[in-house]
């Protein structure tokens, strides 16, 4: 039995000890008695909440020469900050998660020397615990990934496992992951060095300061901006607000007329009693258990991610330094895992609980940037109870962000835009979601893995069509879109059941669930062969794509061609009719969406053919960013106070592309214009009718072969799909979703934003000078006519893999045996009949690239810790001359010679 010696109490009030332990200290009434405090009238930048976030962003701002002002409702570090565990890992699967993380220990590392203060640091080491194969092979992956980003690992057996944490039971596992340099932090003495180093460099940090309301104003162009803070000590007026307020930061963001989504939740952990032998060695994650060990002096702190957290309402104004009772029911979940990986942990008493509050997010990410819904707002918060291991990195782009406008990383993960305005509104999406990505925290991270809460969010207007036609999903920015289509028949989205907990009835339907476990997997998924067929179906003979989650903005008005010119790197001032692919940039030539725009007249006045005055756009983007080229669009066109309306109809109307060789045969029948390449050329936009429904036709692809875009009313969405399928089946119609529009988009070369292409990526660099006119100007040319001077850093290449072997993006590019960058995409690419990878390379000694270099090396990729050689090319290999778009098929794939 474990034997507990447990202080269980009420909410109580502790006061942190440089040993890491704590003393019950009760609550003074005289403290709380009101104390004034001197606040000046203005301030740069107004930082609210004195935590882990708060402290970082002020010491980057003030490092970066900002005069900011960090106020605190109570004392800093006395919210969520103060009871956390301070573990510091580094390796996720992913690229921006290992940059903030590595941003974080940096910080860390150099800290006291600037300071003279000690952080609290202790780098310990880190060990990843693994119960079976598949996870092995995920700490392969991460392995990997930390080599792409030089975070030194080690795969460990279970005996070397158990020699670096002796209390480890070897016969429980199969092995680990071993990073020597992560580590622990205080957290008191962390804020203490932060608020220190701050307040050398000019900032403030005024305590006992709450604040009680955020002022707006509008501006000359009418745009809401923020305007100062209200506290019961004055005003202070300010044009630059960070929300850093934790699990408050809800009730911040409403006083700015905002909401977010973030969900306060209970989260804990115990402290053993001392035990010698544990000093000095490193921390533990059982992914596998859901559960961590961190060490603490001569005790063990543990800590999980249970499947039923209690879910707070809300956490009361005045929990600064306090606790709530732990629930031994809902803990008993990390005890099980804690005894079945540490059997010596059973008989260890318990010296101290903890269980504090902490915010948590739908997707597990923190929410970060400059609000779009008010100019000056910016969010800092959400960390999912890991604001010690990335509030250093986020700190470093919350600054860069303030002072240039834009973040130095691709943060469109964190960025609080990845939500569309409707999503953060709905409570029941945020709850379900987020109590998903708190008990899911652990689990495997499989490169196809979709989620089971929030789904069915927004449908398409093909959505029950294509259920019945074995539509497995996948949800994007809160949109169903087709994911695959499987031969088993109907496997619709269940209804969440929040695994069991909270009195809710396990679901009885798993067989979407058990579709999406092919794809649990680092290998060729079970669900390979199928997705094949439907990208051979496109090369060779004809598929439908429901594309209905696209962006579909209207760009109108006296100042369209205006704002067009200065909004996009191609030239958009073409006849009517005429379509083009181009990029959108920051000032710093980062790109912040691709796009196609179409030039159009006006209409009749439905939602494919508007009324407006003057030259019109139509502008379509990819729908899981659609939100962030929207807010990014409305920016510039409010910064420079363009006369246009700008108008999203995303919802009301759906889209349909019909892709192949045989997508002319299938169409020509059902409308009522000619599709010759004369009549009809590519990138060419007409009003059509199709059984007497008018939709916009848009001949234009995006997997390379002859094919057009349907875009059509919602309303008669219906009765144009069924009339494709009528003539469809005379010509081989096949559904596809989007596995099959990414191996095939990725076989093309064409590139995908948010991988292949991320705000850190210029055009040059991605091979699309061609979508960049050198004559006129536009946001973001400054910068680009720079980087023609200097040369290019970096620059895109596509890798062809020798051997039939997986590769899912982060792999490690090698040239002549060093690492000079990593796959940001990987896929199969069917008609090739191998797998295929974009990456971006980087000289090995910081040179600029040239041609000779890149072309001069030996290239292998490391995958699971294994490297395969690979040949390069600037170009995709598929179809070179891009004759297929244009309807020309005189050559068989290379995957059939």
């Amino acid at each position: 039995m474990l034997r507990l010696t447990v202080n269980k109490v009420k909410p109580i009030i502790f006061e942190r000890c440089t040993s890491r332990l704590w003393s019950i200290k009760h609550r003074n009434a005289a403290s709380k008695q009101f104390v004034a405090v001197e606040v000046p009238d203005s301030a740069e930048v107004v930082i609210i909440g004195g935590g882990s976030a708060g402290c970082h962003t002020l010491y980057q701002l003030t490092k970066r020469g900002v005069k900011a002002m960090l106020l605190d409702r109570a004392k800093v570090s006395s919210g969520t900050t103060w009871h956390t565990a301070g573990c510091i890992w580094r390796l996720r699967p992913n690229d921006i998660d290992t940059f903030l993380l590595n941003g974080t220990r940096e910080v860390l590392m150099t800290l006291e020397a600037e300071t003279g203060l000690d952080p609290g640091w202790l780098m310990n080491g880190g060990i990843f615990i693994a119960y079976n194969e598949e996870r092995m092979n995920e700490y392969r992956r991460l392995s990997t990934i930390g080599q792409s980003f030089g975070v030194e690992s080690h795969i460990l057996d279970p005996a070397e496992t158990q020699k670096l944490f002796p209390l480890i039971n070897p016969e429980a596992i199969i092995g680990g992951l071993y990073s020597p340099g992560d580590g622990v932090v205080d957290p008191a003495m962390l804020c203490a060095a932060l608020t220190k180093g701050a307040t050398n460099a000019g900032g403030k940090v005024i305590e006992n300061c709450p604040v009680t309301d955020i002022l707006k104003k509008k501006n000359d162009f009418g745009t809401e901006e923020v305007a100062g803070v209200v506290t019961p000590h004055g005003t202070i007026k300010t044009n630059c607000i960070v929300n850093c307020g934790g699990v408050w930061s809800r009730e911040i963001a409403a006083m700015a007329g905002l909401t977010l989504p973030l969900v306060p939740m209970k989260h804990a952990y115990i402290v053993s009693e001392s035990m010698p032998e544990i000093r000095g060695l490193p921390n533990v994650r059982d992914h596998d258990g859901s559960i961590y060990f961190r060490i603490q002096g001569e005790s063990i702190c543990m800590g999980g991610y249970e499947y039923n957290p209690i879910l707070l309402d809300k956490v009361p104004a005045d929990f600064e330094f306090s606790l709530y009772e732990l629930d031994w029911s809902v803990f008993s979940f990390s005890m099980q895992a804690a005894v079945k990986l540490m059997p010596k942990y059973e008989t260890l008493g318990v010296k101290t609980t903890v269980c504090g509050p902490e915010s948590f997010t739908p997707d597990h990410k923190p929410l970060l940037g400059e609000d779009p819904r008010l100019r000056g707002m910016f969010q800092n918060c959400g960390y999912n109870s890991s604001g010690m291991m990335l509030g250093g990195g986020c700190g470093i782009q919350i600054a860069q962000w303030i002072v240039n406008g834009r973040p130095d990383l691709h943060m469109f993960s964190y960025d609080i835009r990845r939500y569309e305005p409707e999503q953060t509104r709905h409570s029941d999406w945020i709850t379900s979601r987020s109590q998903e990505s708190y008990a899911r925290n652990y689990y495997i991270v499989f490169p196809n893995d979709e989620r089971l809460a929030g789904r069915n969010f927004q449908l398409s207007p093909f959505h029950e069509e294509l259920v019945a036609a074995g539509c497995i999903f996948q949800e994007r920015q809160g949109k169903e879109r087709p994911g695959w289509f499987s031969s088993e028949g109907a496997a619709p989205v269940p209804k969440y059941d929040w695994y069991g907990a909270y009195g809710h009835s396990p679901n009885k339907d798993h067989r979407y669930e058990m579709q999406l476990k092919k794809d649990h997997t680092f290998d060729f998924t079970k669900n390979h062969a199928a997705i094949g067929e439907e990208c051979l179906a496109c090369r060779e003979e004809v598929a439908v794509f429901d594309m209905s989650s696209l962006g579909k903005f209207y760009l109108s008005g006296a100042d369209a061609q205006k704002a067009a010119d200065w909004l996009f790197t191609a030239d958009t001032n073409r006849p009517f009719g005429r379509t083009v692919y181009t990029c959108a940039l920051n000032s710093r030539g980062g790109v912040e969406a691709d796009v196609t725009v179409t030039a159009i007249e006006t209409g009749t006045g439905g939602q494919i053919d508007p009324i407006f005055k003057g030259r019109g756009f139509y502008i379509n983007t990819a729908g899981g960013s659609s939100y962030h080229t929207w807010a990014h669009i409305k920016s510039v066109l409010n910064e420079k106070n363009f006369n246009v309306d700008f108008n999203d109809v995303s919802e009301n109307v759906g889209v349909l592309s019909i892709q192949g060789p045989n997508s002319r045969a299938l169409l020509q029948p059902l409308l009522d214009v000619d599709l010759s390449d004369e009549a009809f050329p590519y990138t060419t936009t007409k009003l059509v009718k199709l059984a007497g429904h008018l939709c916009r036709s848009v001949r234009i692809s995006f997997v390379g072969e002859m094919g057009w875009e349907l875009h059509i009313p919602r309303d008669l969405c219906l009765p144009v799909y069924k009339e494709i399928w009528k003539q469809g089946k005379k010509h081989g119609l096949r559904h596809a979703g989007y596995r099959a529009l990414d191996s095939l988009s990725s076989e093309k070369g064409y590139h995908l934003w948010h991988f292949d292409l991320q705000i850190c990526d210029n055009p040059l660099e991605a091979g699309l000078s061609f979508s960049c006119r050198k004559n006129g100007e536009y946001l973001g040319k400054a910068a680009l006519d720079v980087v023609r001077q200097k040369g290019l850093s970096k620059r895109l290449l596509y890798f062809q893999l020798r051997d039939k072997i997986p590769v899912w993006g982060f792999e490690a590019i090698l040239r002549d045996d060093k690492v000079v960058g990593y796959l940001r995409r990987g896929e199969y690419a069917y008609g090739l009949g191998c797998s295929i990878g974009q990456g971006y390379v980087k000289h090995s000694e910081g040179h600029r690239i040239t041609s000779d270099y890149l072309q001069s090396g030996e290239y292998q990729i490391e995958v699971m810790g294994k490297r395969y050689e690979t040949t390069i090319h600037l170009k995709s290999p598929f179809d070179p001359k891009g004759k297929r778009l244009l309807g020309i098929y005189d050559e068989p794939l290379p995957s059939r010679q």
